[in-house]
Order: C-alpha cells, then structure tokens, then sequence
C-alpha cells in the first residue's frame, strides 16, 4: 500500500545547476488524488510500477540501483548529453540514484504503464501542470521528503537518492511492466556481434556479450559501467531502438533546448541478445501502448529473460 503522504500536492522543485527546475516551495495547486493509491486502496489491480529518472553525468556514477531495474531506457537530454529511466516491478533496490529532473518526454514513455509513480527531482514550473494532468502519481522530495536521502560524499546535484521502501511495500510483480516487451526464446537468423557502440551526440554506450555472464557488460562513454560494489552492469537484451527527437518547448537554466523523444509510432530498431544482433521493426500505435518488436518476416520478436536496456537513439 502506498504512504498516505503520496495524496499530497505535486510541488515545484528545482535541484541545482544542470537539470530543467523551477523554484522549490509549494505551487498553490493543492493535494490531488492518486490514482494508484486509490486503486490499491479499493483492491483493483496490482500495485504500480515504479519509475525514477536517474543521472548519468560522469560525475554520478558509479549509480545505485540500476542493477535491479527491469528496464532501463537511454534518453537524449541538452547538450546531446544522456540520462537513464529505470522502471522496477520485479526487484526493489535499498536506494536508487542519483535521481534528477522530469523532462516531457517521459510522460508519453510513462503513459505504457498503468498509473506508475515518477520519481523525480524536480521539474520546471511550465512542465508541472503537464506532470499533474499525466496519469501517473509524482514523488519529489517536496511531496516526500522522507523517502529521500542526499549523500554528503557526494556534492550537488548528484547527491540526492530515493528509497524505494519508503513508496511501495513491496515490488508490484512482473504484471505491471507492461512494455510489451515478451521474453522468450530467440528468433532465427540474426548476425553474431560480440560489442555494439550506440552514439549519442555527447555520450556512448558499449554492450560487449559476455559468454561467462550470458549477457551484455555495460560500458558508458568508455569506461566500464559498475554499481557502487563494483559489480558490472549487464544487460540481457538491448533494444537499439531509432525515435524522432525533435526540439520542444521547453529549455533549460542555460537556455539549451529540451529535445522531445517521441515514442510513440514505429520505426527500424536492432534487438541484441544471446550474443546476436537481429534486425527488427518496433511499433507503438497509441501512448497507452506497449513497444512491439518484430522481425522483417512479420513475427514477434523476445527478449531473453532478465534487464532489459532501451536506446532511444535519433533516427535523424
């Protein structure tokens, strides 16, 4: 069940040089129902999944928590720089983090999932009407403070951590990542590729198959990704998946424009898993959809059980 304390406002919060903020304080627009903790409450459902935007500045890493996300997505922000959204129904992670600021884009990712909760640390004032209309329920350390942790080995703004306990009792179970995503066996054909450099404008991600792990080592602008043990990040599937990313309304503190990630539609994509690269055509006719994957014969396309890692990468 969640914490009463989520039926509070959704508060304006900004966290520091580098992510798009408004002033922090409360906005004035009063407590709002949540949805999921209405539909718990009356025993409709599972509970949600749960959402936390994450940095990926060099200066962030190692992450906490990564390692025990269902999926991870890769978005493109200002600068042509990257930052991750990892989603957990299965596992919940003691701390997730360092945890950033909400951008557009991720309210159509987020519309997939039934009524999910959004970690953040915070939003600009224009993008909080956006966030309260969405259908999902916000959690700032403004509407709660006591699920979040700032880290003074660390400094700001990648310092600050959620505690998942302190939002879900408990993970809501696989039911609830409704992504679209099937895991199953692997498709025919497919061309063995042992490491895969996607590009962003300003950052890089290496997948390098592992035959000891049986799944994809992690590796970020170079250089081995790790949890805060030392442990290396794998992935099971990696969906290279080719977006519209188009300039929005809205910039940063800066002035640098916002890129729009646009997810919904269809286009080219590579599926890589079992140490093998499979062409296939992704789709996702509604923002309420999951992603479909599939390949140039017509037929779906799985994951292999395990985290999956989503690239969304500009087709342009």
């Amino acid at each position: 069940m969640l914490p009463a304390s989520l039926l509070a406002a959704l508060l304006a919060g900004g966290l520091a040089a580098g992510c798009t903020s408004g002033g922090s304080g409360d906005d004035g627009r009063g407590p709002r129902e949540s949805p999921a903790a209405t539909r718990d409450a009356d025993g409709q459902g599972p509970p949600p999944v749960l959402a936390v935007k994450i940095d990926n500045a060099p200066e962030a890493r190692p992450q906490s928590g990564l390692d025990a996300a269902d999926v991870v997505y890769v978005e493109q922000v200002e600068g042509g720089l990257s930052r991750l959204m990892a989603v957990y129904a299965t596992r919940l992670p003691e701390s997730v983090g360092p945890v950033r600021s909400a951008r557009e884009s991720d309210l159509e990712l987020l519309r997939q999932f039934d009524d999910p909760l959004l970690a953040f640390s915070g939003a600009q004032s224009k993008l909080l009407p956006l966030i309260d209309e969405a259908p999902l329920t916000p959690v700032n350390p403004e509407s709660e403070s006591g699920a979040f942790t700032r880290d003074p080995a660390r400094a700001a703004p990648h310092n600050l951590y959620l505690r998942p306990d302190r939002v879900l009792d408990g993970p809501p179970g696989e039911g609830a990542a409704t992504t679209g995503f099937r895991a199953g066996p692997a498709p025919s054909g497919g061309t063995p590729d042992d490491e895969v450099t996607v590009r962003f404008p300003a950052a890089r991600f290496t997948f390098t198959w592992s035959d000891a792990d049986g799944r994809w080592q992690v590796s970020m602008d170079g250089s081995p990704a790790t949890t805060r043990d030392g442990d290396r990040l794998t992935a099971a599937t990696v969906v290279v998946q080719d977006v519209t990313v188009r300039r929005s309304a809205f910039r940063d503190f800066l002035g640098n424009n916002t890129p729009y990630t646009e997810t919904v539609g269809s286009g080219k994509a590579t599926v890589l898993r079992d140490g093998r690269a499979f062409p296939v055509s992704w789709n996702r006719p509604a923002a309420e959809d999951g992603t479909s994957l599939v390949s140039p014969e017509g037929n779906p396309v799985n994951v292999a059980p395990g985290p999956v890692w989503v690239l969304l990468r500009s087709a342009g």
